[in-house]
């Protein structure tokens, strides 16, 4: 029956949004734009908005209603139901008790082999969510770190952070194919085959450019989640946790990556130079800063 409503939820958003990208379109292109002389009335059909919003958001969320299932299909991941181990009831009683303390449904919570010590986060609805850790948080961090770590995650499931990310990717990628579509309609009638071309080239670049505004919402989530874990467990945990996470990454030279799948969800990631702008994760140094500044 969860599932059920989830999906329902699911589809119900999808035609608030639809609905309001349609009235925003309309005024725009009848009303505002023409006061400023600029007419685009009849050059953007209303299926390709509405196809805009079907491959945009449709996509989105059919992703985010299954996110958990393809985390664990990624992943080399065992749950935990039943702990047996000093580590597993580490991560279980804090999973319980915070969401407890939350009035949430109890996420699922997994264990999964991986040398780097991180953790995430998805789920479609903050009542229908999984947080897994990776063996090398357990092997790396103390007990009050990985609280603080666990505080994280599921200050991301209380804040419908996975739900959130998703609603913005729709409206990029809705934004990119709008735009893609509008430029091949007025190419074709010239050239078909470069009009073709072109859709295709500006599909990648916008898509790859739609990236920023998503990194960007991604880092201010980390803040947000940060201060979250630091009001649960106390901010000189979280500063630990984060500390100890950097030293690890310093002493072993391991890069994070925007090809991880997973990227988005996990505590940690790090890029450099211009790609700092497309990061789905501040410098650990920024969010340690602004731990100590709360």
């Amino acid at each position: 029956m969860k599932k059920l409503k989830g999906i329902g939820l699911l589809l119900l958003a999808n035609i608030l949004i639809f609905i309001t990208l349609s009235i925003s379109f309309t005024i725009l292109s009848e009303v505002v734009l023409p006061a400023f002389g600029i007419d685009i009335r009849g050059t953007i059909a209303q299926q390709d908005l509405l196809w805009a919003f079907v491959f945009g958001f449709g996509g989105a969320f059919i992703s985010l209603a299954f996110s958990k299932q393809m985390a664990r299909m990624w992943l080399n991941c065992t749950q935990i139901i039943q702990p047996r181990t000093p580590a597993e009831h580490l991560i279980y009683e804090t999973v319980e008790k915070i969401s407890g303390k939350l009035n949430i449904t109890m996420p699922e919570v997994w264990i999964y082999e991986s040398p780097d010590p991180n953790a995430f986060a998805t789920g479609p609805t903050r009542n229908n969510s999984m947080v897994a850790v990776s063996t090398g948080l357990l092997n790396n961090l103390n007990e009050n770190e990985v609280r603080a770590v666990l505080a994280h995650e599921m200050g991301h499931v209380y804040n419908g952070d996975m739900f959130t990310t998703t609603v913005l990717a729709g409206l990029m990628n809705t934004f990119v194919y709008v735009i893609s579509r509008w430029v091949y309609r007025n190419m074709a009638e010239r050239n078909e085959m470069l009009a073709f071309a072109t859709y295709f080239f500006l599909q990648t670049i916008l898509s790859f450019l739609a990236m920023i505004p998503i990194g960007w919402w991604s880092r201010k989530r980390e803040f947000s989640a940060d201060r979250f874990a630091a009001n649960t467990v106390g901010k000189e945990h979280m500063i630990s946790a984060l500390q100890g996470i950097d030293r690890w990454v310093q002493r072993t030279q391991f890069e994070y990556t925007t090809q991880d799948a997973l990227a988005t969800m996990k505590i940690s990631g790090q890029s450099s130079g211009f790609m700092q702008l497309f990061a789905t994760h501040p410098p650990i140094e920024a969010r340690v800063n602004a731990l100590r500044n709360l």
